[in-house]
């Protein structure tokens, strides 16, 4: 994710995480479908329901949505908070500013609240 979004820091990436009992084991970037790529994203719903069959048929489940803000904090926009239309998974706000002090965070947004959630990194070499 974090590389996707500095290779495309003029644009919002996007996409899915899958695994199984909250651990993250699989990303599926999706193609930013949104009218304006620069300040949001879309995922189109020939794409969603594709990635969707992909997670079920690898027996996995979704835990997150992604995308990048290029150009402003990484912490949920009133149109985040608005379009959180699943309230059980994450979402992850990327960073592609080389000095974000966080560049990966991610949070809870159900009810219009956003909560900050802790990220830990398994397996990475930490």
């Amino acid at each position: 994710m974090l590389g996707d979004s500095r290779c495309n820091s003029s644009r919002e990436i996007c996409g899915l995480l899958a695994g199984r009992e909250g651990i993250i084991t699989a990303a599926f970037p999706a193609s930013n479908a949104h009218s304006n790529p620069a300040t949001a994203y879309e995922i189109a719903p020939d794409e969603l329901f594709r990635i969707f069959r992909k997670i079920r048929e690898l027996g996995l489940e979704l835990l997150a949505i992604y995308h990048s803000h290029p150009t402003s904090e990484n912490t949920p926009s009133p149109a985040d908070i608005e379009r959180a239309y699943y309230p059980d998974a994450a979402y992850f706000i990327v960073s592609p500013q080389p000095d974000a002090k966080n560049p990966v965070r991610a949070f809870r947004i159900q009810n219009g609240r956003a909560e900050e959630l802790k990220v830990e990194t398994i397996g990475q070499g930490n």
